[in-house]
């Protein structure tokens, strides 16, 4: 798994690969012979070449609980935590007395049994694990490994100005690693291209995750946010291989949002969001992207559902929201730009309601359909009652 800040973090841990206690068995040297023969058939399956063989080394528990705190508060340093803390819980995504920090590090102990850490290019594989889910972890990091000589990760994954695209970003990284393992531990019978193998992939990825119990009791913008990069992701991929493409989308290539990634037919004809840009102010707590894919979060809660179900595009063509502190809470500024009229009064009028009905004692909000730029938009608001700036509605602007 890839280090990364989807709306929610993910630290560098192999999600869908890594389950959980491991039995006895691993040693520096079993790592080592694992990596060795999993060198040519993840080169094989990618195409790209190590240009220098990957390091690895064993770590315990207590070492990688470690690690997963030093990352999470680099990636996330207290700020930003506590920004990201406050705009989910004001969208409702997140109850109010949930701590984010707390969870995402239970979250990321559950997970992980082996990983690679980009900082020090070294495969790390979790002690004592049996050597045969360690070879399931090792087909997909090695894969990371290999990324990791051929594109700079790390200002990929540090540009934290829009989430959207960095989930997007994330999703083939990962989507790559998971496409490329399974062919690496399923030589030559090309599994993937089987219809029937998405529904039970993606069914089997579910209950795998749902067995676990700190997974099973997060919050679905949580449990999304971890799975989209390696469901949505692979899928990515893998219509990346079936429509005949060289190589993979790396560089100016890279899908730009969720939208692309949950329908490449977007990607394929160049359908670019729109960039929307608050004017400067004081008073700003955090301020980010949702895009497609929390959007859909946002709407399947709304709508009382468990989880997430993607049938068709809802008409995304971009937003970006706002946090502003004030002497009686939080302020949330929201604005969406639609592809159609049709589809922001579907928003207003399907999920308008319910998203009011949120409101929380002493608070307000306020919601409209309006123009911006030529293209139809919707402005939401939460705040105080109190808020000064109830009568200044900072719009948001297309630089």
């Amino acid at each position: 798994m890839r280090s990364g800040h989807w709306t929610i973090p993910r630290i560098t841990v192999s999600l869908l690969s890594c389950r959980g206690g491991a039995p006895k068995g691993s040693s520096p040297d079993v790592l080592k012979r694992l990596v060795d023969s999993l060198q040519a058939p993840v080169e094989r399956v990618t195409g790209l070449r190590f240009k220098s063989p990957p390091r690895s080394a064993l770590r315990s528990r207590e070492q990688v609980r470690d690690y997963l705190i030093r990352k999470l508060d680099q990636e996330l340093p207290s700020p930003r935590m506590q920004g990201l803390q406050t705009a989910y819980r004001m969208f409702g995504l997140l109850p109010d007395t949930l701590e984010l920090r707390s969870l995402l590090l239970d979250l990321y102990t559950e997970q992980v049994a082996g990983f690679y850490d980009p900082d020090s290019a070294t495969l790390f594989g979790v002690a004592g694990a049996d050597p045969t889910q360690l070879r399931l972890v090792l087909a997909h990091e090695m894969v990371h490994a290999l990324q990791g000589q051929y594109l700079p990760l790390d200002s990929i994954l540090h540009a934290t100005a829009n989430n959207d695209r960095l989930t997007a970003a994330q999703a083939v990284l990962e989507g790559q690693a998971t496409l490329a393992s399974i062919d690496v531990l399923a030589p030559s019978q090309d599994v993937s291209s089987s219809p029937e193998f998405w529904d039970l992939y993606r069914e089997q990825v579910r209950e795998q995750q749902s067995s676990m119990p700190v997974f099973a009791k997060a919050p679905l913008i949580v449990r999304e946010a971890l799975i989209f990069p390696y469901l949505a992701g692979a899928e990515f991929m893998h219509w990346w291989k079936e429509s005949g493409r060289d190589s993979v989308p790396y560089g100016p290539r890279m899908p730009v949002s969720t939208e692309q990634i949950l329908f490449p037919d977007r990607y394929a004809r160049g359908d670019m969001p729109v960039t929307l840009a608050f004017p400067p102010d004081t008073g700003i707590v955090y301020e980010d992207v949702l895009g497609e894919g929390e959007i859909r979060v946002l709407m399947s809660q709304l709508a009382g559902s468990s989880e997430v179900r993607t049938r068709g595009p809802i008409g995304w063509g971009g937003d970006r929201y706002r946090v502003y502190t004030t002497p009686t809470g939080p302020a949330l500024v929201w604005c969406v730009v639609w592809d159609d009229s049709r589809s922001a009064d579907r928003f207003l009028w399907g999920y308008g309601g319910k998203l009011r009905s949120t409101a929380r004692k002493g608070y307000r909000t306020m919601l409209e359909n309006f123009e911006l730029g030529g293209k139809p938009a919707t402005m939401y608001m939460l705040a105080p009652e109190a808020w000064d700036r109830w009568g200044q509605v900072p719009r948001a602007l297309m630089p």
